[in-house]
């Protein structure tokens, strides 16, 4: 088959590998259909998450259809058009059954295209296919439901839950790509007071504003004082930080208001400076995650009611084959637009099974 493969930092290809087989009763073995690409995948290239070793195919969100499964899959079997889970569950050691999926400790967690071959494929291995796919069913399109792979579980959870924003609540979200822009969508569940969106980019604060934004800034614009105005100098009762910057992180500190939460979504590659001591007396919340998709059923039945603008985020189509021109589109998304892309049978409707 072929796939897109790690070679190194600012080193990848798209070309033939081994067939995923089966290594264990509780895998699967999909056929890609859709895939995408994500800001972490960009990390990788970069060299900065060194646990990827050389040889890996990228790769860890998808829609495809089951093609053969281990003896002690239950819950899905071959001809199953399924959303694969960024994260793979176990389902028996202490944190899945607290539904802390991501820090699964027998050999799940964040492992596709990082530790084991990933998405960005035409086949991939899913460990523990039970608890780490999910039926398709509807009339979704596979470009809108593999956003539900990681960008919006992620959002949700590690962003909205996690700041617990709530009725009336000024939210700051910094960065508007698509996990910002999908905390954007997902916040209005909690009918808070006002969202403002903050990015340097004036075409993904227009998306912010279709999403869902009731106001945007640019950085150089001093979005404090904007934050500030329209808070009676009070400051945010939640900030989703979702680029993974220092300088975005120390922003967002200083538009919290006291008593306020602080929910980090971006993977940061660098170090961050706390600054405890203006924030030690502020009463101020911070929380970190990796996501762990919990929620993907509910968005999933979210998604099917139409009230997830997911077709929102979706700026490029591709083929599976053009994967290096995607990733040059992606990584340049200041010149080309890009806020999330697809590859694969994008166009290709999801049917319910046994119809």
């Amino acid at each position: 088959m072929k796939a897109l493969v790690f070679h190194g930092p600012e080193q990848s290809s798209w070309q033939e590998v081994p067939d995923p087989e089966l290594e264990a009763t509780t895998d699967a073995i999909v056929r890609i259909d859709t895939t995408t690409i994500c800001g972490t995948d960009l990390h990788i290239l970069r060299g900065e998450l060194p646990d990827v070793s050389p040889g890996r195919v990228l790769g860890h969100e998808g829609v495809g259809e089951i093609v053969e499964t281990g003896a002690d899959v239950r819950e899905v079997r071959p001809g199953d058009r399924v959303l694969l889970s960024c994260i793979s569950a176990c389902g028996h050691c202490r944190f899945c059954r607290e539904r802390i999926y991501g820090q699964c400790r027998d050999g799940g967690g964040w492992i596709l295209g990082r530790v084991i071959d990933g998405t960005q494929a035409e086949y991939v291995r899913v460990p523990f296919a039970d608890l780490s796919t999910y039926p398709l069913t509807g009339a979704a399109e596979g470009h809108d439901a593999v956003l539900l792979s990681d960008v919006f579980p992620t959002a949700y959870e590690v962003g909205v839950l996690n700041g617990q924003v709530g009725p009336g609540d000024t939210v700051v979200v910094v960065g508007a790509g698509p996990v910002g822009l999908a905390s954007i969508a997902t916040a209005h569940f909690f009918s808070p007071g006002r969202i403002i969106s903050v990015d340097p980019d004036p075409a993904r604060l227009e998306a912010a504003k279709r999403v869902g934004a009731d106001a945007v800034a640019d950085p150089a614009e001093d979005p404090e004082r904007l934050v500030g105005d329209l808070t009676d100098g009070l400051g945010a009762d939640v900030v989703i930080e979702a680029v993974g910057s220092p300088r975005s992180f120390e922003t967002c500190t200083r538009m919290v208001r006291p008593g306020g939460r602080i929910a980090n979504v971006g993977v940061h590659a660098r170090p961050a400076t706390l600054h405890l001591e203006e924030l030690w007396i502020k009463n101020v919340t911070i929380t970190t995650g990796l996501v762990d998709t919990f929620s993907t059923p509910t968005l999933l039945s979210l998604l099917a009611a139409g009230r997830l603008p997911a077709s929102t985020l979706i700026t490029h189509l591709f083929e599976l084959d053009q994967m290096e021109e995607a990733y040059d589109v992606f990584a340049r998304a200041a010149d080309t637009g890009a806020i999330k892309i697809a590859l694969g049978e994008a166009a290709r409707p999801l049917v319910a099974r046994g119809t």
